[in-house]
């Protein structure tokens, strides 16, 4: 596994053509020395309790393209979805949630499908997010936003990447404890709490793959200079 995360971080920006850096994201179950807390002000309580550093756990993945800092059960407390998913909360502890209520008022989901969400097994005391060419501590999980031809290029380099659909943050446990290649399409919550572009979709690797994939996907790249040279050629004789 590499520990060369800035040369490993410019290889998939170079091969996927990646416009947003990719993060490293880690699980801890102590608080990591030398890593600054997120910080920033809660606002005032629902009066169901719920408020956070930010609006959703998802939107640090938007924060961590600018510098890497570190979050607790709390910073992530006001999405009981992805208080659950990432392991800070269990589903009793989240079920009766107002803002759940409202996802299953609308329809979103159903009760039936909470058990079937995965989350990260172990509790953690921290989760540090960051750019993943600064990475100070080893990932569990490298993660990065794609378009509809990355998407495409990542797949055909690893075709065991798993497709996956609402919530979006539920890619996270999967890589983190399944050691699968997850990509999710989004999901209404996250992209309106993220504010991410309609064209982007998210992926999270496991670490201990990453080697892999870099490998995969020089090869893959390299088949598909060549199609597209030959497609573009062909075309030529429409025109």
């Amino acid at each position: 596994m590499t520990t060369d995360y800035a040369a490993a971080a410019a290889d998939l920006t170079d091969l996927l053509g990646l416009s947003a850096a990719p993060l490293a994201i880690s699980f801890h179950a102590e608080p990591v020395d030398g890593v600054e807390s997120y910080g920033g002000t809660y606002p005032t309580p629902t009066e169901g309790g719920r408020t956070g550093a930010v609006s959703a756990g998802c939107v640090f993945w938007i924060k961590a393209t600018e510098r890497t800092f570190a979050t607790v059960a709390a910073d992530h407390g006001n999405c009981s979805v992805g208080s659950l998913t990432h392991g800070f909360r269990t589903l009793d502890e989240v079920a009766g949630n107002e803002d759940v209520g409202a996802l299953v008022g609308a329809e979103w989901v159903s009760p039936a499908m909470f058990p079937h969400i995965p989350v990260v097994k172990d509790k953690p005391r921290s989760v540090v997010y960051g750019p993943l060419s600064d990475a100070p501590v080893a990932p569990d999980i490298v993660f990065i936003r794609l378009n509809g031809k990355q998407a495409m290029m990542l797949q055909d380099a690893c075709p065991d990447l798993q497709f996956e659909g609402k919530p979006q943050c539920h890619v996270i446990p999967i890589a983190k404890d399944q050691g699968k290649i997850a990509l999710s399409v989004g999901c209404m919550l996250s992209r309106v709490r993220t504010g991410m572009s309609n064209n982007e979709m998210t992926c999270a690797i496991p670490a201990a793959r990453l080697d892999e994939v870099i490998t995969a996907l020089r090869t893959a790249s390299a088949a598909d200079r060549q199609v597209a040279a030959y497609a573009a050629q062909d075309a030529q004789r429409f025109s």
